[in-house]
Order: C-alpha cells, then structure tokens, then sequence
C-alpha cells in the first residue's frame, strides 16, 4: 500500500515539472532558436524574461534586426551603461550610430574603441568611414592606414585608400594600396574594379583590358564595365571587339544615348561613315539633351567627306544646342575658313570667338589671334 501511495506522488510529481514553465536557462534557449530563425519580435519577450547582460545585448541586436533603430540604440546605451567596460555592445551600437546617420556620435564612440589600446583594425576602418560621412577625408586616411598598420591586409581598408587616390588620380599611390589587397585576394571584384578604373582614368587603355575583362569573368556584367570596356577597344584600334562591346551594352539598356554615340564613333574611325551617321541619328532620338554632341558628331562625318557646307551647317545647329561650348564654336571658325573665299567673312568668325571665348581656350585662342593677323594682312595687301 505504501509502495502504491509512493509511485501516485511520484506520478504528481513528475507531471507537475512536466507543465511548469521553463526557467531562465530554458527562456533562454527558446529566445536564442527565435532569434537565430528571424522571429525577432518572439525572440525579444523570451529575452525580456531571462534579464541579464547578454539577454539585454540581444534585445539590442533583435531591435535593430527588424529595423527598429530608435528602440536599438536606447537598448544598447542601456546595456552599456550598465557595463561601460564591455567593447562589443559599444562597436556595434558605433556601427548602428553611422547606420542612422549620427555620425558625429559614432565618431565619438569609436574614437573611443581606438585609444583604449585595443589592437583591433576594424574600430580604425570604422573610424575612418565616420569621417568620411563627416566630409573630413585627411582624417578618415589616417583611420584607414591605422588599420592597415594592424592588419596589412585588411581589405576594405585597402580599398577606400585606393579608392580615395584613384579619384585624385594619383595613380602610383592608389595602386600601391590596391595591388596589395589584390596580392592577398586576386579575385576581390571591388578591387579589380578599382585597378580597371586606375589604368582607365590615366590613359592606358590596353593595360586597362584585362582587368576589364576580368571583371566579366567574374560575373560583373553591369553596363559601366561594358561601356568602358567597349571604349578602350575603340581606343586600341580592336573595332571588332568594340562594335561588339556596344552591341551587346545595346541589348541591356536600348535607351543610353552615350552607348549608340560609342558605336557611332568606333564606326567613323573603322571608316565606317554611313554605319556611322545611322548610329548617331538613333543617339538623337533618344534625348534631346545630346543635340548637341549629336549634331557635332555628324559635323565632323561630314568635315572627314569634305562636305564642308554640311560640316558648317551642323556645327552651327550644334552651337544652338550648347552655346557655351566654346570649341564647337572655334570648330566653326576653322570650317568657314576653309569654306569661304573671302577673308572679310572668315576674320568676322575669328574675332566673334576671341570676343566670346577668348580667355577660356588659351590654345584655340592663340591660334585664332594668329589666324586674325594673318587675314588682317591679306585684306591689307589686297587693297593695295
């Protein structure tokens, strides 16, 4: 009998911890599988039970997770005011601070991280895109090469120094920094894409190629690659590739006037002028805009066919277009030069363009005052 009355306590017992709730361990580890799987909103009540600091931590993260920021940052505050020695929650509330665009507070925060001692690149390249946010680029650079002090390979850092020297167009330097990215990682898309544009932005059109075309293997197919790949072809007299470079640019997007202007000017040095013309025509139904450059590009077809009167006639149409293009309008001092007889007509072009131009262009300028001179002399002479 006592033995039976045992075994039904027992029983009670048994079913009684069967239904009780979870403890805190067990919140806990409710809360980290709801986390772990998205269900933030979930995952934060079941933190909310357990309390603790790295409970609190994941509230934090879980906030900022379904893009609660506000609600972020007072959580993570709250955690590291209760903790002010603890590095994590700091770095990431630094980063969720740049994130909502507070960056002089993120500045603060991970100006802080780096003077604790803390040999840790990421708080300098964090740092430095503070800066950068802040529009103070001599103080992100020297965030940036703190890092790579650290970490010689540290790749995002190496990329925002090349990147910084690739649009000052210092072409040593932003190389220095990306061929040593590259050497650690050959295949790091944004810095081939980097030495693509390096060689690019200089002139070295046939160094700047392979990277190009590297970028492709790569499965970077974005129209920029096409369109700068398709013009340094153009550019190393490889027109085969170039027209197919811009076909292919074409049939991503039909409607970029830039790409039918690429064409057109591989056709006109492959001597191509009718393909040519075609392609320009089509730049110009596109966007009225490009007039302009439209208009000039079937002026110098016709200049190159001897075609002075239409050459002229263009020239002027794109003159309308841009009136401020002090070239076009030099372009149209040469052409009547060429054009007409009378050396009334041309000087009348010539000292139009000084009047209007004159101190913009030094080069056009000083050739249009010696053509002045000139045809001063000849209607001189011709009087007597």
């Amino acid at each position: 009998m006592r033995s039976l009355l045992l075994i039904f306590v027992g029983s009670i017992i048994f079913r009684i911890d069967a239904q009780a709730p979870p403890d805190a361990k067990g919140y806990l580890k409710i809360a980290d599988s709801l986390y772990a799987t998205g269900n933030y909103n979930k995952a934060i009540n079941y933190y909310a039970e357990t309390g603790g600091e790295n409970s609190g931590l994941q509230i934090a993260r879980a906030y900022n997770a379904i893009g609660n920021l506000e609600k972020a940052i007072v959580q993570y505050q709250s955690v590291i005011g209760q903790h002010p020695d603890w590095q994590i929650p700091r770095f990431e509330l630094g980063k969720l601070l740049l994130k909502a665009k507070a960056y002089d507070e993120a500045r603060k925060l991970f100006s802080q991280l780096t003077a604790s001692g803390n040999d840790n690149p990421e708080y300098h390249y964090y740092l430095g895109e503070t800066f950068q946010e802040l529009d103070q680029p001599a103080s992100a650079l020297v965030a940036y090469k703190s890092a790579i002090e650290l970490d010689s390979n540290h790749l995002r850092s190496l990329f925002q120094l090349g990147k910084y020297f690739t649009i000052k167009l210092e072409r040593d330097q932003a190389l220095r920094y990306v061929d040593v990215g590259l050497r650690f990682y050959k295949n790091d898309v944004s810095l081939i894409n980097l030495k693509a544009l390096i060689y690019y932005n200089d002139n070295q059109y046939k160094t700047a190629i392979p990277w190009f075309e590297r970028l492709l293997e790569l499965g970077e197919n974005k129209p920029y690659v096409y369109e700068k790949l398709g013009y340094c072809y153009y550019k190393n007299w490889e027109f085969e590739k170039a027209k197919e470079t811009y076909r292919i640019l074409i049939g991503i997007d039909d409607q970029n006037s830039d790409t039918y202007f690429g064409m057109a000017e591989t056709l006109w040095k492959n001597k191509q002028l009718d393909s040519a013309e075609i392609y320009i025509n089509k730049a110009m139904n596109i966007q009225r805009p490009i007039f302009a450059k439209g208009y000039g590009s079937l002026a110098s077809f016709a200049r190159e066919r001897n075609n002075l009167k239409s050459a002229l006639a263009y020239y002027k149409l794109a003159y309308k277009e841009a009136p401020s293009d002090e070239m076009l309008y030099f372009n149209i001092c040469t052409v009547a030069d060429q054009l007409f007889k009378d050396p009334k007509m041309k000087l009348g072009y010539y000292e139009n363009f000084i009047k209007k131009f004159g101190a913009n262009r030094p080069y056009a300028s000083k050739t249009a005052t010696k053509r002045i001179k000139e045809l001063k002399e000849e209607i001189h002479f011709a009087k007597n």
